[in-house]
């Protein structure tokens, strides 16, 4: 007998300031956490005005350096997700899983690389021999196309994987990309030397996602100025 597939509603909250989205996902990981019953699995995609995050080591980012950034005109956030020192911004599709791995596997590293793999099989289908290496993250040669950073708790996800489109790459320049010295970043436009917008690589990631995952996509609305309630288009 054929096993069904889980079911993963799609949300697209746009150009979204990280802030927002972190209450968006924060609430979403409470209701999975806090339901009775199930609660459904959510994919949410946006963009991001410009900001700096860390992860759950934060030590190593000083009052002194957190100001320093903002004062580039970027906003500046410690999370609870795994890594160090990002950027997002305008151009880089940024994708948040809210997923109760109960209804895929209840493996943190599984997880990680079924990422990491979905963002692999986008880059072949844009003709972009990428792969994974030691560090986390999906790579073309030595340069990183794709920053991973998740948090995990009670195997519901939060955070999740940030796809380089045609990001201004400059503001990579002021930090050392998620702690690793001596690698640089890429970005689909500057791999192709033509531009590839948020909009274009949505589809191709929905699809690898759905394909590695083994997942039912549909698309919804969702009012997040309200309770946050979905309701299917």
């Amino acid at each position: 007998m054929t096993a069904l597939k889980a079911a993963v509603k799609v949300v697209n909250l746009g150009r979204i300031p990280y802030g927002r989205a972190l209450q968006v996902q924060q609430r979403y990981v409470r209701q999975h956490l806090d339901s009775l019953s199930q609660f459904p699995n959510i994919l949410l995609l946006c963009e991001h005005e410009p900001v700096y995050t860390i992860g759950i080591r934060q030590a190593l980012y000083s009052d002194e350096e957190e100001h320093r950034l903002k004062n580039l005109g970027a906003d500046f956030y410690r999370t609870n997700r795994g890594g160090l020192i990002t950027f997002h911004g305008p151009g880089q599709l940024v994708c948040y899983p809210i997923l109760n791995l109960g209804c895929f596997k209840k493996s943190v590293r599984w997880y990680v690389c079924e990422l990491e793999r979905t963002v692999i099989n986008l880059c072949r289908r844009f003709g972009i021999n990428a792969s994974t290496s030691p560090d986390t993250g999906v790579w073309v040669g030595e340069n990183k196309i794709c920053a991973i950073g998740i948090n995990c708790r009670m195997y519901v996800t939060s955070h999740g994987l940030a796809l380089n489109c045609n990001t201004d790459m400059r503001w990579f320049e002021n930090i050392v990309p998620c702690g690793i010295v001596g690698k640089g970043v890429t970005s689909l436009s500057q791999e192709l030397r033509r531009e590839v917008t948020v909009p274009d690589a949505i589809p191709s990631l929905l699809e690898t996602f759905a394909e590695q995952f083994n997942c039912r996509l549909s698309f919804q609305d969702v009012d997040i100025n309200s309770d946050y309630q979905i309701t299917d288009k």
